[in-house]
């Protein structure tokens, strides 16, 4: 009842890479009890640092109900800085509690665990917003562990695409990127010097970077019917948000921190550009029309770590993968007749 496991990095890393349709069938899963109301997802916190305006550490709770049983915290941070020392932007740990008791039973790398529901969220709403697995040419702006966990995930998914370009503003990451899409899945990729070189001529248009706020501000580099999957959602300026079919993963949740929508509902004082959930899509309660781009805004819901970090448990105890830590609780008994004197 007490078992504590430590997953570590590695494991996490093997377990997604060996099953990602799993972790996107979770994922999927995730979205429509969500829509259901079956999982509880309160807001996200922010612990910002003054002198470092660009960073910041997020608290991602969430309740898994029903069959699961099991409440969570994913603690992510997102340091910028750390691409110039060739670290990852991002780190994360998953606490996973148990429903009953409250007591946190796991500790598992997260950071794996946020690209790859990430990267699942942006293949999901690729198919389901374009309607198909294949598209001509795919734009990739920003070239850093999500960009490439989503092109793993799509080719996972047996995409067929004509050509990559890649974007970013170090020419030497976009080529590393563009090698890993050639060597890894076999597709046409290359570098592409700007961002309208990029996007012009795209069927989808991803925007996986670190930008703190807008600096794509000309709603005319974008075509009507063009996918914009906005991953790191505050690459667009309201004005390209307010032209646009826009889909979002959950309202609320988008419409906060200084989004590209919730700058657009600050500017504009409505929300009316917001069409619809991915959850709506997914069950076919959503029709957009191609006059427009299409963009997908996913702010990132805590039960998606949840219900992936979930699946990395099974799997991790099924292999017997985990790190157990036997005398992690230092109190498992509120009175120890053995030890405790009653006066």
């Amino acid at each position: 009842m007490f078992d504590f496991h430590v997953i570590d990095g590695k494991t996490v890393g093997e377990i997604i890479a060996g099953g990602r349709g799993h972790v996107t069938d979770r994922v999927r899963e995730a979205y429509l009890a969500h829509h259901a109301g079956e999982f509880t997802n309160p807001p996200s916190g922010f612990l910002r640092f003054p002198d470092k305006p660009d960073c910041r550490i997020i608290a991602l709770p969430a309740r898994l109900g029903g069959e699961y049983g099991i409440a969570g915290l994913k603690w992510v941070s997102s340091f910028p800085p750390n691409i110039a020392a060739n670290l990852p932007r991002a780190s994360a740990v998953l606490l996973l509690n148990d429903g009953t008791t409250g007591y946190p039973f796991a500790c598992i790398e997260a950071a794996q665990i946020s690209a790859a529901r990430t990267a699942a969220s942006a293949a999901i709403a690729a198919e389901a917003l374009s309607q198909k697995r294949a598209a001509d040419r795919v734009a990739v702006i920003g070239a850093g562990v999500i960009a490439r966990t989503i092109i793993d995930f799509l080719a996972d998914g047996k995409w067929t695409i004509g050509r990559i370009d890649i974007h970013d503003r170090q020419d030497e990451y976009a080529a590393l990127l563009a090698a890993h899409a050639g060597t890894a899945h076999g597709y046409d990729a290359a570098v592409a010097g700007t961002l309208g070189e990029a996007v012009h001529g795209a069927s989808i248009i991803i925007f996986a970077t670190t930008a703190t706020e807008p600096h794509v501000t000309d709603p005319a580099i974008f075509r009507a019917g063009q996918l914009i999957l906005n991953i790191s959602l505050r690459d667009l300026a309201p004005e390209i948000i307010l032209g646009a079919h826009n889909v979002v993963d959950a309202v609320e949740h988008c419409l906060t921190a200084n989004t590209s929508p919730h700058l657009a509902v600050q500017k504009y004082g409505h929300r009316e550009f917001i069409n619809g959930t991915l959850a709506e899509a997914l069950l076919g309660n959503l029709r957009l029309d191609h006059d427009r781009p299409i963009i997908f805004s996913p702010f990132g819901l805590g039960v998606l770590d949840l219900m992936v970090g979930w699946h990395v448990y099974r799997e991790a105890v099924a292999l017997r993968r985990t790190h157990p830590v036997p005398s992690f609780f230092g109190q498992t008994q509120r009175w120890d007749a053995s030890v405790d004197i009653v006066k």
